[in-house]
């Protein structure tokens, strides 16, 4: 089969992918083997691929974000699922379940879990393996290509929602605008929030005003009202300073990247005093991912998804690490 492999983590300007043939991969007795229909480009992807995140699996196939049909079911899997079904293969796709934290359902902070595309092959080819026991049913009404970013940007934008438990009707603002913010703030809004977005892209802020934000402005702009909450998605530590600043007595904000560059010093009174507070997300458990696509199911919301042929992989990732892609970016067969 086609795959794109991390050949050699580095800036993408350096061509850290590579195209290349493999064989197609056989599900182990827990697994399913599924033919990859569509898949999502995440900035996780792109912190893969330039070696902001340690290598895992050399040459690990990237994507995790992958709407797939099942092709063939492992001897140990029951009749849950059979050839033809549509799923989704997410980040998370694998957790001890005997760790304190597995037993009080905070399976995302299992020192033994495995993600989808860093410790094992992902969705940038024509097929994958992927646990069943870790696989998800996919909502109806939605085409492959809006599903597939539903899949991680929107799961763990959802999470990072909950994260900063933002009362009912509040203010929240959002830091960077891409796959995972687009969707969270039509999820706040449709939860009765009030959404102000910061972002730097012209393409972004037109989006983000076309989606229901009730200001849009600067990356660094205070917004117009204090924020009850925040969630920094733009990978950029300086933001920090100023999301904190906005956030009124009280507030949270939630930091939903896996990466992060270095955060300024902190000015106690100016940043923290009066109870905010910084928290940060880390990856999902299923329950959540189950929870946020029943809720797409019954809340429709838009996906922007810039479509690319699986063949222009690179230039997907090239795109995103521009800031030239408003939305999700998406990889077809």
């Amino acid at each position: 089969m086609a795959a794109w492999q991390v050949a050699s983590p580095g800036p993408v300007s350096t061509n850290p992918l590579e195209r290349v043939t493999v064989p197609i991969p056989e599900p182990s007795p827990g697994e399913l083997l599924v033919a990859v229909r569509a898949c999502g480009v995440c900035r996780t992807d792109l912190h893969i691929a330039e070696g902001d995140l340690p290598v895992h699996r050399p040459r690990v196939i990237p994507g995790h974000e992958v709407v797939a049909e099942v092709v063939a079911v492992g001897s140990d899997v029951d009749d849950s699922y059979a050839p033809g079904d549509r799923v989704g293969v997410a980040w998370l796709r694998h957790t001890c379940g005997e760790c304190a934290y597995c037993r009080r359902g905070r399976e995302n902070l299992c020192p033994h879990s495995r993600y989808t595309g860093w410790d094992a092959d992902g969705g940038y080819a024509e097929f994958a393996t992927a646990p069943a026991s870790f696989v998800h049913r996919l909502p109806a009404g939605y085409s492959d290509s809006e599903l597939a970013p539903l899949l991680c940007a929107g799961i763990i934008g959802y999470r990072a929602l909950r994260r900063t438990d933002l009362p009912a009707g509040g203010r929240l603002g959002i830091y960077g605008f891409g796959g995972s913010a687009h969707l969270t703030a039509q999820v706040a809004i449709a939860q009765g929030a009030t959404v102000h977005v910061m972002t730097r892209g012209e393409r972004a802020r037109e989006l983000a005003m076309a989606l229901g934000a009730a200001s849009v402005q600067g990356s660094a702009d205070r917004p117009p009202e204090p924020l009850d909450a925040a969630i920094l998605f733009a990978p950029v530590g300086e933001l920090v300073l100023p999301a904190l600043e906005a956030l009124d007595r009280g507030g949270v904000l939630a930091i939903a990247g896996i990466h992060l560059s270095d955060i300024p010093v902190l000015n106690y009174q100016r940043h923290l005093f009066q109870e905010r507070e910084i928290r940060s997300v880390t990856a999902n458990t299923r329950d959540n991912a189950r929870e946020f696509l029943a809720f797409v199911g019954a809340h429709r919301v838009e996906v922007t998804t810039p479509r690319y042929a699986m063949d222009h992989a690179a230039d997907a990732l090239a795109d995103l690490s521009a800031g030239r892609i408003a939305g999700a970016a998406v990889l077809v067969p």
